[in-house]
């Protein structure tokens, strides 16, 4: 088994990963809240437990680990969307219009992130969905005298947990002197927070002991986990933005909550992400989401790409420039892997993920793999499996690249096509473009077979002119074809002329 090794916010150094049950490691990545569309930042940390969670299936076996993510749908962002819609006139109450909400932005984050080739958690639970557990914890933590009420509130007493601080690195007085609290009459501490607040009448809430409210943020996760990975599990994840105060009041108060437990071994958190070299911002212009830039026709493929030629430890920059070269490095990869299903990953791209997910010396790798291996060499040893592994082959090339061949079916080893063509391009293919293509193909391998190679030539250089470009390929049972690549939208009465 392959030694993973994972970079631990807890104590700041990379550590082995030695899971706490190998027959079951469980995993945990804060979700969204859900009251709009995903922007590209909040994709980061979703690509990265994809990844981890792909190389532990890899390692661990499928059925032997539990991923869970979940939906944070009580908030106040959430109830002003609502508030917003009602008084815009939205027929329905303030709790149907939340619901609509909630449920039309969980929708849309599925959606955007299959897209980007995340495989769906083994759980997702909704907040919504665990009031009674939320309850119970903050119940549990005033009888053991670490949490208080206060008109209507329940707060937990920062003070009563020595090691509050931990996972950030820093002192409660610290803290106080350094970050912006919330000031109110009826804390004990100004770094108290809250598990539990009053609703109005209008507010969603449920019934409690202290009234009818509902929860704080930070008691949703820790409520969750422990109901679906129990009071300690292998591996807490977040972007850095979580770090404080979302984890590290997490932490306290599920280790108050289960003396002798651990909560989390391990807490994995990405870097924030910059476009064009600037904080992303709706001020600047320069903010978007996820399916912004797939209604721009970036397949999710190629963004899937851009994330993961950074660390997640570092600060990464999307730029228009990372796109363009991602979508011509899966261009050329899919000239030689298009109806290949690989068996096995290359242990170089394994090991490359297993220190720290490095995915950026993965595709390094990879790239290794693709310049010194022909298509026959590279199906025959079947390591290009660390695109699996990496998540960016979720679709048959076929069908990312509109591949296809001349009689409607994919090329696959030992299949006797004489000879297998196909077209390539970004977005739609209109079947007038794509019958045209392939006929200019058919012409330029019959030239190649009759030895008219001048032919060949200018009709290959004719193509180009027009925006195609014409590869021959060869499969590993010896099959001959050929590729049409679209590079770029095409005028169908420019290729009837090249027919």
């Amino acid at each position: 088994m392959t030694t993973i090794k994972l970079h631990n916010t807890k104590t700041r150094k990379k550590e082995v990963f030695n899971p706490i049950d190998p027959e079951n490691v469980r995993i945990y990545l804060c979700g969204p809240t859900v009251y709009d569309r995903a922007h590209i930042g909040n994709a980061r940390n979703v690509i990265m437990f994809d990844v981890l969670y792909r190389l532990l299936r890899h390692e661990y076996g499928p059925d032997h680990v539990t991923y869970v993510r979940n939906f944070t749908d009580v908030d106040d962002k959430i109830n002003a969307e609502g508030l917003r819609r009602l008084q815009a006139g939205e027929a329905g109450t303030l709790e149907e219009l939340i619901h609509q909400r909630t449920e039309e932005t969980i929708a849309w984050y599925h959606a955007d992130m299959d897209a980007l080739g995340n495989l769906r958690p083994d759980f997702e639970p909704r907040a919504t969905e665990y009031i009674a557990e939320m309850v119970a914890m903050t119940a549990d933590l005033i009888a053991k005298g670490h949490a208080y009420e206060a008109e209507g509130h329940v707060l937990f007493d920062v003070r009563s947990f020595p090691a509050y601080g931990q996972l950030s690195g820093r002192s409660v007085d610290d803290m106080i002197a350094g970050a912006r609290v919330e000031v109110a009459p009826y804390k004990r501490d100004p770094m108290d927070f809250v598990l539990w607040k009053p609703s109005d009448e209008e507010t969603p809430g449920w019934d409690s002991p202290w009234g009818r409210g509902r929860p704080g943020w930070h008691i949703e996760c820790s409520a969750m986990s422990q109901a679906l990975l129990g009071p300690s599990f292998d591996i807490h994840g977040g972007g850095t933005d979580l770090t404080f105060p979302h984890h590290e009041n997490e932490l306290a108060q599920s280790c108050c909550a289960n003396p002798g437990e651990g909560f989390a071994n391990v807490w994995l958190h990405n870097e924030m992400l910059q476009v064009e070299g600037k904080k992303m911002s709706k001020s600047l212009g320069n903010f978007f989401t996820v399916r912004d830039l797939l209604d721009q026709g970036i397949p999710g493929e190629v963004i899937r790409f851009v994330f993961l030629q950074t660390h997640y430890r570092k600060t990464m920059d999307w730029t228009a420039e990372k796109v363009a070269q991602a979508e011509a490095t899966l261009r050329d990869w899919a000239h030689l892997c298009l109806g290949f299903s690989p068996d096995r990953p290359s242990l170089d791209v394994v090991d490359a993920l297993a220190n720290d997910l490095n995915t950026s010396a993965a595709l390094t790798e990879l790239a290794e793999i693709y310049k010194h291996r022909d298509a026959g060499a590279l199906i025959a040893s079947a390591e290009i499996l660390g695109f699996d592994l990496l998540g960016i082959a979720q679709k048959p090339w076929a069908r990312l690249f509109e591949y296809e061949t001349v009689d409607g079916q994919f090329l696959r080893e030992g299949i006797d096509y004489q000879p297998s063509v196909g077209v390539i391009g970004w977005g739609g293919i209109s079947d007038e473009v794509r019958e045209a293509s392939l006929k200019i193909v058919h012409k330029w391998l019959r030239y190649r077979r009759e030895k008219s190679f001048a032919e060949a030539d200018a009709l290959k250089e004719s193509a180009h002119n027009v925006g195609v470009e014409l590869k021959a390929t060869r499969s590993s049972n010896g099959i001959n074809g050929g590729i049409a690549t679209l590079l770029s939208p095409i005028d169908p009465t420019k290729l009837e002329a090249l027919r």
